[in-house]
């Protein structure tokens, strides 16, 4: 008896997880093709996937600001901490070259497609006197870390995420 219920207790965790990969993997789809997601904890709505190619943060902020989406033209870079708050730490694979695959720690919640290393965000770093910098904070969703290397000229595999209030 123990066996069978241990048995049937495997089968029903198969298959739910199952059942929950491919409902992500719909939600994921369904982002897409509305071309945005609406974050049930924040009300705030981001496009469906970031800018797709290399970007400076200057560009980035010019390419959310620039952008009409979904009847919307109130775009923008979001904050440091926006980004931070739409960041999956459940961890996901990726396929890689010659068949390996990588283990990464996160990726952003809502099926949210991001090409690049990193997403920069509208919040500049500060120097110890509290004058802006000419360093942008960057959010790798990859490994669930602020990033503030990289001056804001820079645009090596950076991309731009954008955000509107509802």
């Amino acid at each position: 008896m123990k066996r069978t219920v241990l048995i049937l207790f495997f089968v029903i965790t198969v298959v739910a997880k199952a059942h929950s990969s491919m409902q992500g993997k719909n939600s994921a789809e369904e982002t897409l093709a509305r071309g945005y997601w609406i974050d049930p904890a924040t009300g705030l709505t981001w496009t469906a996937k970031d800018n797709g190619n290399d970007i400076t943060w200057g560009n980035a902020v010019k390419y959310c600001q620039d952008l009409r989406l979904a009847g919307y033209s109130d775009w923008r870079l979001p904050t440091i901490e926006e980004l931070e708050k739409i960041y999956d730490g459940s961890g996901f694979t990726a396929p890689h070259s010659k068949g390996s695959t990588l283990a990464l720690a996160g990726k952003a919640k809502g099926g949210l497609l991001l090409t690049g290393a990193r997403e920069w965000s509208n919040s500049r770093v500060l120097d110890d006197r509290g004058h802006r910098t000419g360093i942008a904070w960057q959010y790798d969703f990859a490994h669930g870390e602020r990033w503030r290397l990289d001056p804001i000229g820079y645009r090596g595999s950076l991309r731009a995420l954008c955000v509107r209030h509802p």
